[in-house]
């Protein structure tokens, strides 16, 4: 888990990189850029809000034969081991990046290799490298003070609101190629970024793999359970499934199969399911492993325990315990007017 509230910007270098298919130039700055007190929160904020607001998908530096033949993974540990050598440093990353601008549909734009010390990554004190990049511009208007009028002037410049493209490189788990976070807000180059320039592969942690077999429960509630029950079913599956994790450390298959899986029949189908989609989830392997409170945590906020009716009616449970759906929800056949119901118990109704 990362908090980002105590981060230093120590040094920062800012280039230009342009779509090098299109012959679009290279621009290096010869020094660091020197940033005012004024400027330093506002650049911090941009740089760093997207990560913030973003959910914590790890990656780290990948090479089909050795991490020492992976430029940027060597390119970052310079840094680390001399920090005061990384504005040179950042012209090799942002030459780094211009060589891999090919693609017709690739913007080009300002590249910043920032500095930071004092990252809290699992609550210890970590320095990271931050590569961005801005890519879009936007319209705004100044103003000027010409003798008795106000003169109206439009011009471009980046939205700070918003950050194009980004990296940090965590200072952490250097012989597996590094922790790395990344956010990409423009989907039409997506492979430019992750693949091409980063080079980089999902870092299979607990938060890993916690995520990936909540998403794949999720998948065969939907595509098992649902059919071969009902939507309370399905929702109960997953409103079990979410507190088993949230009430154990460590995750064991068997041991989660007695305790979600009330009806016998759906097991083989569970065991079928995995085998088939077990790639695509990338849970092959996994039947015993730590399990990430933050990413449960995450993960139970994404999952929608509602019954859409065709009636314009939803029931929505949000449950803290598993067995609420049972216990005081009940699905039934009405003869007379040939329709399906539900019945619910409750004490009071609570006020909104």
């Amino acid at each position: 888990m990362i908090n980002l509230f105590s981060a230093q910007i120590e040094s920062m270098s800012i280039h230009r990189v342009g779509n090098k298919s299109r012959n679009e130039s290279l621009f290096i700055s010869e020094n660091p850029h020197e940033l005012s007190d004024e400027l330093k929160p506002l650049i911090k904020e941009y740089f760093l809000k997207s990560f913030r607001d973003k959910e914590e998908n790890y990656y780290h530096f990948v090479h089909e034969n050795d991490l020492e033949f992976h430029q940027l993974y060597n390119l970052a540990t310079d840094i680390f081991n001399n920090p005061s050598e990384s504005h040179t440093v950042s012209k090799k990353i942002t030459q780094l990046l211009f060589e891999e601008s090919k693609h017709q549909h690739i913007k080009g734009g300002e590249v910043y290799v920032v500095y930071f010390e004092n990252m809290l990554l699992d609550n210890e004190k970590v320095s990271a490298i931050g590569i961005f990049k801005s890519e879009l511009k936007h319209d705004f208007l100044q103003f000027e003070e010409k003798q008795n009028n106000l003169d109206l002037i439009l011009q471009q410049g980046v939205y700070l609101n918003k950050l194009d493209k980004g990296a940090l490189i965590f200072n952490t788990e250097k012989e597996t190629g590094y922790k790395i976070l990344s956010v990409d807000s423009n989907k039409y180059d997506t492979k430019y970024w992750l693949e091409q320039f980063l080079q980089v592969d999902f870092f299979e942690d607990e938060n890993f793999y916690t995520k990936k077999y909540l998403k794949f429960c999720e998948n065969f509630a939907k595509d098992v359970v649902l059919p071969a029950e009902d939507k309370q079913q399905e929702v109960l599956f997953m409103n079990k499934a979410m507190n088993h994790f949230a009430s154990n450390d460590n995750f064991n298959e068997r041991n989660f199969l007695n305790d979600v899986l009330e009806n016998p029949a759906l097991e083989p189908e569970f065991q079928n399911y995995k085998t088939e989609k077990a790639p695509k989830y990338k849970v092959e392997d996994l039947s015993d492993f730590p399990i990430s409170n933050t990413a449960v945590t995450a993960a139970r906020k994404k999952i929608k325990s509602v019954i859409n009716l065709d009636t314009n009616v939803q029931i929505k449970m949000d449950f803290i315990k598993g067995d609420s759906a049972e216990k005081f929800i009940e699905k039934g056949w009405d003869e007379d007017r040939q329709m399906f119901y539900y019945l619910v118990y409750f004490n009071k109704e609570e006020k909104s």
